[in-house]
């Protein structure tokens, strides 16, 4: 989601003919480009128009070969941004979020050093001690910078399958909790918690996913 931030342009029914609602356009990227490069070529030819003007959002696009691409409309106008991070989470926008992990420079997989106050050494109490000072909260911000550092730190895979493995691996940092969002004892089922991830290997075109209640790995292989 990206409220507050991103804004398409206003439904004019004279251009019927060539408008999206924002839910149609993953189906129409799917079903008409196999490259991120003909999808560019082509989305300046469309308008994307939302049904809810609360609910704008934003897109992570990836490809096969690996690249990857946030694609944010602003003011009606669509902006492409290379996606090295792989990351995205809600608001705000993806240049904000990529300046915004300026701001945790100092962080870096494992164990930070000691460090010396007058007569008092003070050592890491466990693993991972540089990584203090990583938000754990689930906002958004805090999320993407979470979710870059976990990505940028897990070691390259050799097969489609460890790789997804790995991937929900990192999810499960990113599960919200049923109850979360509200008062104590006053949360329904299933409130803005999290209710299923996924993970897609774009070489064997198959997508996993997990559910809240059933946290077995099923998959999808679309070749078939």
């Amino acid at each position: 989601f990206f409220p507050r931030f991103g804004s398409y342009k206003p439904y004019d029914a004279a251009n019927n003919d060539k408008t999206l609602a924002d839910l149609q356009v993953v189906q129409w990227i799917l079903t008409q480009f196999s490259s991120i490069d003909e999808l560019k070529a082509a989305i300046a030819n469309v308008d994307v128009t939302g049904l809810d003007k609360s609910a704008v959002v934003h897109w992570r696009i990836g490809e096969s070969s690996g690249k990857q691409v946030v694609m944010e409309i602003v003011n009606g106008e669509v902006h492409f941004y290379d996606n090295t991070v792989g990351v995205l989470t809600n608001a705000p926008g993806f240049d904000w979020q990529i300046a915004n992990l300026e701001n945790y420079v100092n962080l870096r997989p494992g164990s930070a050093s000691n460090l010396t106050l007058g007569d008092v050494t003070i050592e890491p109490l466990g693993g991972s001690s540089a990584m203090l000072g990583l938000p754990g909260d689930f906002n958004p911000p805090s999320r993407f910078v979470r979710a870059a550092f976990y990505r940028a730190t897990a070691p390259q895979q050799p097969t489609g399958e460890q790789t997804i493995l790995q991937a929900f691996h990192l999810l499960n940092n990113f599960d919200v909790p049923i109850g979360i969002e509200h008062p104590t004892g006053k949360a329904p089922d299933m409130p803005s918690a999290t209710q299923w991830t996924s993970a897609i290997d774009l070489s064997s075109r198959t997508i996993y996913y997990k559910t809240a209640y059933n946290s077995t790995i099923r998959s999808i292989a679309l070749d078939n």
